[in-house]
Order: structure tokens, then sequence, then C-alpha cells
């Protein structure tokens, strides 16, 4: 079947796709030595990092694509062997219920739509990951973890720094605490973005800096004290407002946690800066870069260096995630999670709305 033929037939059958008996499919899959992901979305990060590190995986593979944009179809079929069946549109999504090559469907879309996406997903029996942030608000989040559990299917959130054994030593430390409890946290990350029509810069697709960057420094403060903040209080600016016309470029916001620690927290897409620095009751960490794709450097007062390398983030982030699929393990990053830090963009932004410091 020709491919737009193929695309045309799918929308047809999506309706009964999506009465799929799930629990019967998960209970009758066979047990594979390598699980297949379905990429939604193939934008930059589905493109330039997602797909690539796939083919370094050990656990996982690139089995399926769900794409809008029916041109870019030939392209990855050349480059992956993705055959026919297993290409989907947005209308005929739900007909992955019914592919046994595809156990996970990775949602890489504007975080607007992950909500629904993920919905939908869970609704064909497969296993969901979603890129970070986690949608845009704790409602969403909710009806996410929610259609995930009746479903029966587990939901990850792409934060592959939490699977960098860099920041895992940071999290070792601020759960042993050798050097005492944390008492300032500075974490900032950001860089200049001159686009004009991308989603980041589209408040309805769920744009503004907390919406990508903003996730990183509020992680940083978070995964280094190994608490949850208590309260917030922040500031909006933007320098281009022929740019940034809808939502905010930089976002400064300061946090205090249960132990009494404070951050102090910068991100922005208009400011190149990406580093951590945590002074401890007897010592401090440092990192720089924090959150970079080509790795992590950091340093402790002890004299300890912090800069384990790893080949690929992205890789090791889906193949733990899917090795714990396999083995029914606990996920490092699980939807729980990422509400976690949604709770915190919410009461930012109502920080900055009111002027005040808002109890989270």
């Amino acid at each position: 079947m020709k491919r737009n033929e193929f695309l045309r037939a799918g929308g047809i059958l999506a309706a009964s796709a999506f009465f799929s008996p799930n629990s019967l499919l998960a209970a009758t899959r066979a047990k594979k030595e390598k699980l297949g992901i379905a990429l939604v979305g193939l934008g930059y990060y589905s493109t330039d990092l997602l797909a690539p590190a796939l083919k370094l995986t050990n656990n996982c593979e690139l089995k399926g694509i769900v794409t809008g944009t029916p041109s870019k179809i030939e392209k990855w079929q050349q480059k992956y062997g993705i055959v026919d069946k297993n290409i989907y549109n947005y209308q005929n999504y739900e007909q992955i219920a019914n592919n046994p090559d595809i156990d996970i469907i990775y949602v890489v879309l504007p975080p607007s739509m992950h909500r629904e996406f993920t919905i939908r997903g869970a609704g064909t029996g497969k296993h969901i990951f979603c890129e970070k942030p986690m949608a845009p608000s704790v409602a969403d989040c909710q009806a996410m973890i929610d259609a995930c559990n009746k479903n029966k299917v587990s939901l990850a959130i792409g934060y592959r720094c939490q699977h960098d054994p860099n920041i895992q030593q940071m999290m070792k430390i601020a759960k042993e605490r050798p050097f005492g409890k944390p008492r300032m946290i500075n974490s900032a990350a950001g860089y200049f973005d001159n686009r004009t029509t991308h989603w980041k810069q589209n408040k309805a697709l769920g744009g503004g800096v907390m919406g990508d960057m903003g996730v990183y420094a509020l992680q940083g403060a978070r995964l280094a004290t190994g608490e949850e903040p208590i309260s917030v209080i922040a500031q909006a600016s933007t320098t281009r407002p022929e740019i940034y016309k809808e939502v905010e470029e930089t976002m400064m916001f300061q946090l205090e946690f249960p132990s009494g620690a404070r951050a102090a927290c910068q991100t922005s897409f208009g400011i190149n800066m990406n580093h951590l620095q945590v002074n401890y009751e007897k010592g401090w960490l440092k990192m720089e870069p924090q959150s970079a794709y080509n790795g992590i450097n950091g340093s402790t007062s002890d004299g300890k260096i912090i800069k384990i390398q790893i080949e690929n983030q992205q890789a090791k982030q889906m193949d733990e995630d899917s090795l714990a699929l396999l083995n029914g393990n606990a996920l490092i990053a699980p939807g729980e999670e990422g509400m976690r830090d949604i709770k915190v963009v919410e009461a930012i932004y109502k920080s900055v709305a009111t002027g005040r410091e808002v109890k989270i």
C-alpha cells in the first residue's frame, strides 16, 4: 500500500482500534529482549537526539513513528528501516494497540499536547515515555498518571539528567550529607534562543522558559537538597518583547526548603548559563555545566572530581527505563516525579502574577 493510502486508511480504522482489549493484549504480550519504541513527533529532539541514541541502546529499539507530516516518512524509513505498518499519523494513532512490534510510545510533542497523547497512548495498552516538562498544569499531570494507572501501563518522564551518574552522585551527597545540611543553592540553566516561531514562544503550546530550561534550574535545587520546596517567590522579565510577546524570556525564582535551605534559581532564553553551586554546612559542590548533553563537570570542597563519562545521556535514559519495564522494577523518574516539578512551576507563575511569596 502506498504511504498516502496507508495514512488515509488508518484513519478509518482508528475508532475500532480504540476499543481494543488492552488487558488481554498485555497478558498475552510475548517476553522480549528489546522493547520497541514509537516516537510521536519528529521535531529536533526526536530527529537529532532520540533516534540516533536508539542506535546505541541494548534494551530498546526504534520500531515506529507517529507524525503529522507525511513528507518526513520516506527519509525516516530509509535511515532507520521502519516498515509501513509501523507508521502512524495523529488520527490513526490508536491503531498502535494492535501492533506487537511497539511496546513503548514516546511522546515528543509540545507540552500542551502531552496530556492528550499520553492518555490516548495509555488507552492502547502501551507503556508511555513523555518528554519534559510533563505538562502545563498539575491537573494535566494527574490526568496522565490516572490514565496510565487505569490502563495498567507505566509512565516515565524524559529526565535524562536523573540517569546521568554525575547527577546521581550529587543526589547521593544530598542523601548521605557528608558535608552536613545544604544551606544555599545557586542553580542556573539557559541559552540564547533567536527563534521567533517555535512552540517555546507560544503560550498555547506550553511555551515560556519555565517549560524548557526552567525545569533544569528547578531540578538542580530539588535534587541538590533531596527535598521539596515549601515556598517560592519569582520574577519574570523579557528583553525582546518582539519575540517573547506571550511568555517570559527569563525567570528568576527563590525557593525555601523544609530544612531551611534556600535556592536562588535563574533560567533564560536570552542568557547562556549552565551551573550549580551547593554550599553545605561544612563544604561545597560545584557543577558547570550541570545539564549539558555532552557531559557534566563537577567538584567538591574535599578535592573530589565528579566527571564520569557516558556515551549518550538519551540512550542511557531509554535503556534504563526499558530495562526497568522488562524486569518489573521501579522507574527512575515516573509521572509523579514530573508532577512535583509542575507543582512548583504553577506556584512560580502564581508568584509572578501576584508579586508575592507563594506556599507550595
